[in-house]
């Protein structure tokens, strides 16, 4: 058990060093005195190099691409600070990689997401900070406290900001049937109505045809989703909205902006105007793309550890 007589203490990894930043800066201590890189055959270490015997220690690290270098890293963290006698250590994860691989599909699947679980249970994690979890039952793969702080917070503030009076007439779009309930939260929010791209072929070996359902014709959009990935998903929407929907403007925010292959050229060569992200991944670089706009949620993770380490309810930064 954690001893407040003890302090607290934030670690970084390699994944997002700069959120790490911030989150100290923000809750007024310096990041923790550590190293972590690899050795020379790729094997990864990790050095601390101050005393954590009975703090409450936070590990920041996100399991963005390179995944499982990411992965282990946050392991190995954890390994170490619990050998050197860590009073408690919560797993503070903004993104969750393998969240996608969280059910069986087909025969003889893995459930990735629960064997991510067990090993950061394994490895000695007391409990874990994420957001926006790609399937909310994941909480439900660990066997220790799961806290999972939901984005939609920082977004309805910045878009009441941007637009005012405006969000009256604009539209939020769910880019698919599966998005639905995330988009009519986040709708609700901000008094908007909401929209649904629905795809589906109609006979084998035909082309995808894609539907809009609800009333978006010559009014402003924001299409909203939880991740970015390849941006296929999101860009033949956003097309959608606009040449099958009559959309005027089409807006896009998501929380995590994983951008693997070709998803930078596909924005920029979407119809999309502006498209914002969280930073629970590190930022690419600006000049790659200027319609990537990344709010920031140093805020809220600084005000949850604060919390977790007072012992006082999280839920209240989004209820």
């Amino acid at each position: 058990m954690i001893s407040h007589s003890k302090d607290m203490k934030v670690f970084s990894g390699n994944s997002n060093t700069g959120l790490a930043k911030d989150i100290c800066k923000l809750i007024g201590i310096q990041l923790g005195n550590a190293e972590i890189g690899h050795f020379a055959d790729g094997e990864v270490f990790a050095s601390i190099y101050e005393s954590v015997r009975g703090s409450d220690v936070f590990l920041v690290q996100s399991t963005s691409r390179p995944v499982n270098d990411n992965l282990m890293e946050l392991l190995i963290m954890i390994d170490a600070m619990k050998r050197a006698s860590a009073g408690r250590i919560t797993a503070v994860i903004p993104y969750f990689g393998y969240a996608r691989q969280d059910r069986k599909t087909k025969a003889r699947d893995p459930i990735s997401a629960k064997l991510v679980a067990n090993m950061l249970t394994a490895a000695g994690a007391d409990r874990v900070l994420t957001m926006d979890l790609h399937a909310a039952q994941i909480q439900g793969f660990f066997d220790i406290p799961v806290d999972n702080l939901l984005g939609n917070p920082v977004f309805v503030d910045y878009y009441a900001k941007k637009f005012g009076e405006k969000c009256d007439d604009m539209v939020v779009v769910s880019p698919d049937v599966g998005s639905v309930a995330r988009a009519r939260a986040f709708a609700q929010k901000l008094h908007m109505n909401l929209a649904i791209v629905d795809k589906r072929r109609q006979k084998a070996n035909q082309c995808e045809v894609m539907n809009v359902i609800g009333d978006v014709e010559g009014k402003d959009c924001i299409l909203f989703d939880d991740m970015v990935d390849t941006a296929g998903s999101l860009c033949n929407a956003a097309k959608a909205v606009v040449e099958v929907g009559g959309a005027r403007n089409v807006y896009a925010c998501a929380s995590h902006a994983v951008l693997s292959g070709p998803a930078v050229d596909r924005i920029n060569d979407s119809v999309i105007t502006e498209l914002a992200f969280l930073d629970t991944i590190a930022p690419i670089d600006s000049s790659l793309c200027s319609k990537i706009k990344y709010l920031t949620v140093a805020p809220m993770f600084a005000e949850a550890i604060e919390r977790i380490y007072q012992e006082i309810s999280v839920s209240k930064l989004w209820v």
